[in-house]
């Protein structure tokens, strides 16, 4: 298939292109460049074409000619999303919606949505399946539910979207972040050997290896339509459930010497949730998830003993989503529309850092 994935340089993007074209698909990458420069580790595998667009300023043309649309793009998590509600709904969900349109009217038959298990917000300890009611407690969280529930509608004989409900992921990236449960606590673990929790440990959390996370989107692509026209699917393993101090004690076990210190102020993190996963594998035999929790400890461990970060590196603008914006807005670079300044866009490389 000529597929065109919206976010291919962020976390998940770079580690899919190189799923999607070792499948043997023709993978257009469209991006914004936010986060172009961030690198960790080996370069992924680059798309065939590289787009360089804002999501709110795709048009008609950019979509003609595809088999599918794989879109990623958005404001990646809660903080980030909190910062500015506004702008993730106008990011996350408006231009989301828009895109879905768009990708209708250009005679695109797949729409394939990397959606969040966070739409189901405060859910308790028993498991969610895709018919779990939606309780979001943050804008990242409602953005997801507003895209669901309008490109539900635009679904035609020739127009299928697929909503792919992902789990926290975790695991190495060539565009690695370190403001994600997992990574983080592996990323304080090696750098300072302290485990640092913030909240009690209590709350659950589906998890998902970002290799895991690509071969989802992989197997929904390639699955027959009727198997997933406007179906959703909560994306990981069921087995892959886990309290944060579940997490924690994994991350002690598996790098040396290092200790879980729980903050003195921490309480109840009110967004826990438990999802059920076998849909996604009883519906799609491609796809074969094959990590866990602990394999992608063990991975993001030597990983980072091999680069030798320093927790100011790790934790930094390069791996903090939320400080690299803040940091290009800093620098006059980015503006508070999460727009590059005219100035950027001007230079040759056409708005990367």
């Amino acid at each position: 298939m000529r597929v065109l994935m919206t976010g291919h340089e962020g976390y998940v993007g770079t580690v899919m292109t190189g799923v999607l074209r070792s499948a043997g698909h023709d993978v257009v990458g469209l991006d914004s460049g936010l986060y172009r420069g961030c690198d960790f580790g080996p370069p992924g595998v680059s798309p065939s074409t590289e787009v360089s667009r804002d999501i709110r300023d795709v048009g008609l043309v950019d979509l003609a000619g595809f088999d599918a649309v794989v879109h990623l793009a958005a404001l990646s998590n809660d903080p980030l999303g909190n910062q500015s509600p506004e702008l993730t709904f106008d990011i996350n969900h408006r231009a989301a919606v828009r895109l879905a349109e768009l990708a209708r009217a250009a005679g695109v038959p797949r729409f394939l949505f990397a959606s969040s298990c966070s739409l189901y917000g405060v859910a308790g300890d028993g498991l969610l399946g895709e018919d779990a009611a939606f309780r979001p407690i943050t804008p990242y969280g409602e953005s997801k539910v507003r895209v669901e529930l309008e490109v539900s509608r635009l679904a035609t004989d020739d127009f299928s979207p697929t909503f792919l409900r992902n789990a926290t992921a975790h695991g190495v990236s060539p565009r690695l972040r370190a403001d994600i449960v997992v990574n983080n606590l592996v990323g304080h673990a090696c750098t300072t050997g302290v485990i640092s929790i913030l909240s009690d440990g209590t709350p659950w959390r589906p998890m998902v290896h970002v290799q895991d996370f690509a071969g989802a989107f992989l197997a929904a692509l390639e699955a027959p339509r009727e198997l997933v026209h406007n179906e959703a699917f909560n994306v990981g393993r069921t087995t892959e459930n886990y309290r944060v101090s579940d997490l924690a004690d994994i991350v002690a076990e598996c790098v040396p010497g290092s200790v879980i210190r729980y903050a003195a102020e921490g309480g109840p993190d009110p967004r826990s949730y438990r999802v059920d996963c076998s849909k996604l594998e009883s519906t799609l035999p491609g796809y074969r998830p094959r990590w866990t929790v602990r394999l992608g400890v063990e991975e993001l461990r030597d990983a980072l003993q091999r680069e030798e970060l320093s927790a100011d590196e790790l934790f930094g603008p390069r791996h903090i989503r939320l400080k690299r914006i803040q940091t290009l807005q800093d620098e006059g670079r980015l503006g508070a529309d999460l727009r590059w300044a005219p100035a950027v866009l001007t230079t040759p490389e056409g708005g990367s850092p």
